[in-house]
């Protein structure tokens, strides 16, 4: 069982002069789901290398036991500083995807050719893929054999438009991935601000907010097993 996890390699805040990267408990809840299942897993950022960390995950209040463990895996932390670049990776070689959030995927990976080209030859192949948090901005542009959106008709689920208006960011983002996900044409399905909502439809798989990490992760998984 082989997993490729997609991180950003983006760390500006839009022109606040401000942090971001990916958030840090969307990476190590799923990291974990997946390594403790056996899975072989495999990193990669549209730059390679260590992927940049959203500060203010890292702050006291939202740490998690799987963030702890992280912290003091350091095999953990060396298979992160050193992630594969995204273009030299291929589908073929994996049986599924996972892309972790924080807001700087919609910045990098939303628009990069190699991620856009890795969902729809996953989607093709029949292999799942998931996406928590603002990672559901990935789906922005990758479109099916048909030519249409891969959200197209599909029930979805992405960080609310409240949410991002919670944390002050509505003006900052590039889009909003609850308003991109209904204009691609997917059914947008949603849960209070902050709780754990995930959806699965056919080979997508998707993930409202941080909550929601560890339970996409096991969604994803139920895929493979």
């Amino acid at each position: 069982m082989k997993i490729l996890m997609v991180l950003t390699s983006h760390d500006k805040l839009g022109k606040t002069g401000e942090k971001t990267g990916f958030w840090l408990e969307e990476f190590a809840a799923p990291y974990y789901v997946f390594k403790d299942a056996g899975a072989e897993i495999t990193l990669a950022s549209p730059l390679g290398g260590q992927p940049p960390l959203d500060p203010k995950s890292d702050a006291p209040d939202f740490q998690t036991e799987s963030t702890h463990r992280f912290k003091s895996d350091s095999a953990a932390q060396a298979v992160l500083a050193s992630t594969l670049k995204l273009a030299d990776v291929s589908a073929v070689d994996f049986d599924a995807v996972f892309y972790p959030g924080g807001h700087g995927p919609l910045w990098d990976l939303a628009e990069d050719a190699a991620s856009i080209a890795l969902i729809e030859a996953m989607l093709e192949a029949k292999k799942p893929l998931a996406a928590v948090c603002h990672a559901p901005g990935v789906l922005r542009h990758p479109k099916g054999s048909d030519g249409t959106s891969v959200v197209q008709g599909k029930t979805v689920t992405g960080f609310t438009n409240t949410e991002e208006e919670a944390v002050g960011l509505t003006e900052i983002v590039p889009f909003l991935v609850e308003d991109m996900l209904k204009q691609n044409g997917g059914k947008y399905s949603k849960a209070e601000d902050w709780q754990p909502h995930v959806v699965t439809d056919g080979l997508l798989i998707t993930g409202q907010n941080p909550a929601s990490s560890e339970p996409a992760a096991k969604a994803l998984l139920a895929k493979l097993v």
